[in-house]
């Protein structure tokens, strides 16, 4: 049951919300298809919290403040589904995993998966994550050997956290090694995201079926995933091994009134949700933390000057060095308020609702966006500027959803934790013995998908501290 709305003689008609000017019949669709990102952050900034937007037939609520953030995501968050456009597409291309599901069958994997989430199961891999960094340092002194006297070797700085995050994912979940497919998996799950953002974007796609030279390249980069996560599936049911896994647990797992277990359809789309939830959102984390620390480098020695006194003689980052890298943990945080690796989000109202104040029919398009509400100058001084400090006592007297880089609520990122301890560790293992120097002409811009990468490559030189 969704709790009933306020009551409604009190609040101002759906209408009353300013919405920017559109065009005939699409209304705000073509402004939305050129940069979605773009046009709700010149709303925001000329009308405020609340922007009503015309999507063609449909009606949308664009909503930046915590509060109403905390109506939609947990106060009343059963009236806000994952039944929109958005969420269909991205079962149609990427499955009917953890991230996209809903109803009883979401609920269903969520306590299947929970466990492989639960405090001390994390707490297990950290070594693992540390280790795995650790290998991927060697290869870069390697890097570092070969280049000999010249200049400095040049890492690209995308491709190497994400196969970083990915290696991580593959032994700590899946109990798997997945380095001979990174590229693989990072090259097809990328254009994947850029054609669900496409296509949340126009009015209409045609079926996958229909052999069109897009979504040939479309089915051809599906059926590449499909063959790793296929080969994952394969060896595993035909492995004597049975380690303590998410996998594990995902196969083992048993209906509850048939006793049937999952299919390999299903199991296929959690791993392909594991592949976006796992590695994915982390190693854009972690790409724009050195990306921003290697433009401010005071950032970056008082990074060097932590490490230096909490890992004594160079040693390896472990659990229990957690809660003294807080300058580690704290440029990490607020590299994920400036680039929130999920950049915006989207809910359908079931039922009519009022949010603050305003009355929302059922069927109303809503939309929230981290990205957003991180620049909210009501609750973050200078906005727009890099400062870590922000995050120095992390109880600080902000509203809820003022930060909410892994969402909220019920539907929550089940691995925040692991994801915040990972991205720690391989920060502390990378930053004590390398420098990394941003070493292209011009910034970096945005690459705005299902999560918010950079566009092209970012190059870093490398040098030794």
């Amino acid at each position: 049951m969704t709790q009933p709305p306020v009551d409604a003689s009190s609040s101002a008609p759906f209408v009353s919300v300013p919405q920017p000017a559109g065009v005939p019949i699409l209304g705000n669709l073509p402004a939305f298809k050129r940069d979605m990102l773009s046009a709700l952050m010149a709303a925001f900034r000329e009308h405020g919290d609340k922007v009503r937007f015309n999507l063609l037939s449909r009606q949308a609520l664009f909503l930046a403040h915590p509060d109403d953030l905390n109506h939609v995501l947990i106060r009343n968050n059963r009236n806000f589904t994952k039944y929109t456009r958005g969420y269909r597409v991205m079962r149609q291309l990427l499955g009917n995993g953890l991230v996209t599901s809903e109803g009883s069958f979401w609920l269903r994997q969520r306590r299947i998966a929970q466990p492989s989430f639960h405090q001390k199961r994390i707490n297990a891999f950290a070594e693992t994550m540390a280790r795995v960094a650790e290998d991927r340092a060697h290869n870069w002194e390697q890097l570092l050997k070969n280049s000999g006297d010249g200049a400095p070797p040049v890492i690209q700085l995308n491709a190497e956290m994400a196969r970083i995050t990915l290696d991580i994912v593959g032994f700590t979940l899946l109990s798997t090694e997945l380095s001979s497919h990174s590229a693989r998996v990072n090259t097809n799950l990328a254009f994947i995201l850029k054609e669900v953002t496409r296509r949340i974007r126009v009015p209409w796609s045609l079926p996958l079926s229909v052999p069109t030279p897009g979504n040939n390249r479309v089915n051809r980069a599906i059926a590449r995933l499909d063959a790793v996560v296929e080969t994952i599936i394969s060896r595993r049911r035909h492995s004597a091994e049975n380690p303590e896994d998410l996998l594990t647990m995902l196969m083992e797992a048993r209906d509850e009134d048939s006793g049937e277990g999952m299919t390999d359809a299903q199991l296929r789309d959690e791993v392909m949700t594991i592949f976006l939830a796992g590695f994915e959102t982390t190693a854009t984390a972690l790409t724009w933390t050195f990306y921003l620390l290697s433009l401010h480098p005071e950032a970056m020695a008082a990074l060097h000057a932590e490490l230096d006194q909490v890992l004594e003689d160079g040693r390896m980052p472990t659990l229990q060095d957690l809660p003294r890298l807080e300058w580690t943990r704290m440029v990490i945080e607020e590299a994920m308020r400036l680039y929130p690796p999920v950049p915006m989000l989207a809910r359908t109202a079931a039922e009519d609702d009022v949010i603050g104040g305003v009355e929302v029919p059922a069927k109303t398009f809503i939309i929230l966006s981290p990205y957003i509400t991180h620049r909210h100058p009501a609750f973050w001084d200078e906005p727009e500027v890099y400062n870590p400090e922000r995050f120095r006592d992390p109880k600080a007297d902000r509203p809820r959803f003022a930060y909410y880089p892994f969402l909220g609520g019920p539907r929550q990122c089940i691995g925040k934790s692991f994801a915040m301890m990972e991205a720690q560790l391989v920060l502390a293992t990378l930053a004590r013995r390398f420098k990394l120097e941003h070493a292209a002409s011009t910034p970096a811009q945005l690459n705005v998908t299902v999560t918010l990468g950079a566009q092209g490559d970012i190059p870093m030189k490398l040098t030794r501290r």
